[in-house]
């Protein structure tokens, strides 16, 4: 089973499209609003990321909604 965290802010129509594309393709996931905890906030920021969506499958990163990347990467893992 797959590690998905879907990290996320409110009002963030490229998040609300990402999760949409998770849930057509049957994958779960933990949605992590970065505003609500800090932690998270922080770890992003650590890697240099400063804009959600950002899917994390098993510890990889992808920053935004690309379709095909995310797939590419749901296949890998």
């Amino acid at each position: 089973m797959q590690d998905v965290i879907v990290y996320s802010t409110p009002l963030c129509a490229p998040c609300e499209r990402l999760k949409r594309h998770l849930r057509e393709r049957g994958v779960a996931f933990k949605v992590v609003d970065i505003m609500m905890d800090e932690d998270a906030g922080a770890f992003l920021e650590s890697r240099g990321i400063r804009s959600t969506p950002v899917l994390s499958v098993d510890g990889e990163l992808v920053v935004g909604f690309d379709p095909q990347r995310i797939d590419q990467l749901l296949k890998k893992h």
